[in-house]
């Protein structure tokens, strides 16, 4: 491992002790539509947490808003920074958002580039992770050539390349095959492990929750908000398969499906009594 990519203290600085995401009140409205309301969420430094929800319950909203993207209409948003030399947050779609035009390994390189790193750091940064995600020998390859996983690889290592506070995830793998998202779950745990930053992921899936997260969080429908917070204390490092036969993995599926199961009839309920 690089040695400026040492693993982050999962705890904040001495003294310190402002968690790394903090929501009160957090609400956004589009016109007349609110999208969420009334979010109250705490996330320490390091923690790796899913929020899990029905569709249009602004699962995405709320990341935009963390990301900077949108601006929220009520409530607070705290986020604190610790390391001033380091992004404080980086973003992977749940579409392909690499460049069209770079390469590979330009793509991961872009975000250090764009911090004026040096050449020697870039390099050493750039060939860690691409190796990382298993792409070494197409690290000159443009995303034509990629398959949509390859693709998804590429975000994730351009992603953490760039070393962010933050990482902001939207359903990252919700496009690929069951055995392409087994893979890079997989591949995310393991660089995860290394760096323990704090992850903030969206996804539709309760079985990519308990097997990616620390804590997972379960919305309403919209007008969205924290319905409940389920820790996942399943020991680490988990394998992706084996995870699956553990009892307290049934449990916590079980536990998750109950909360997310009224949210999603709501959620549908709502849709269907929307005028076309």
């Amino acid at each position: 491992m690089p040695a400026d990519l040492a693993p982050a203290s999962a705890a904040p600085a001495a003294g310190a002790t402002a968690p790394q995401i903090l929501m009160e009140g957090l609400g956004k409205t589009f016109g007349g539509f609110q999208a969420i309301r009334d979010v109250d969420l705490r996330v320490e430094r390091g923690q790796f947490c899913c929020i899990v929800g029905p569709s249009g319950c602004g699962k995405t909203t709320l990341l935009r808003i963390v990301a900077g993207l949108e601006t929220h209409t009520s409530g607070r948003l705290a986020l604190a920074h610790y390391d001033k030399e380091k992004p404080l947050n980086s973003m992977v779609f749940q579409e392909q958002s690499i460049f069209p035009w770079m390469t590979l390994e330009d793509n991961v390189r872009f975000g250090l580039r764009m911090r004026g790193r040096s050449r020697a750091q870039m390099a050493e940064v750039v060939d860690y992770y691409i190796d990382k995600v298993g792409l070494s020998a197409f690290r000159r390859s443009y995303p034509h050539q990629l398959s949509g996983g390859m693709k998804q690889r590429v975000s994730i290592a351009r992603a953490f390349a760039n070393d962010p506070e933050i990482l902001l995830m939207d359903e990252p793998f919700a496009a690929l095959d069951e055995q392409n998202k087994a893979l890079l779950q997989e591949e995310l745990l393991k660089i995860w492990e290394e760096s323990r930053k704090t992850v903030l992921f969206i996804t539709h899936s309760i079985d990519e929750a308990i097997v990616l997260s620390d804590r997972a969080l379960v919305m309403t429908a919209a007008p969205g908000t924290l319905k409940c917070d389920v820790p996942v204390t399943i020991p680490r490092p988990r394998n992706v398969y084996e995870l699956k036969s553990a009892p307290a993995y049934g449990q916590l599926s079980t536990q998750l499906w109950r909360e997310l199961r009224d949210e999603v009839l709501k959620a549908k309920e709502n849709k269907e009594g929307t005028p076309s």
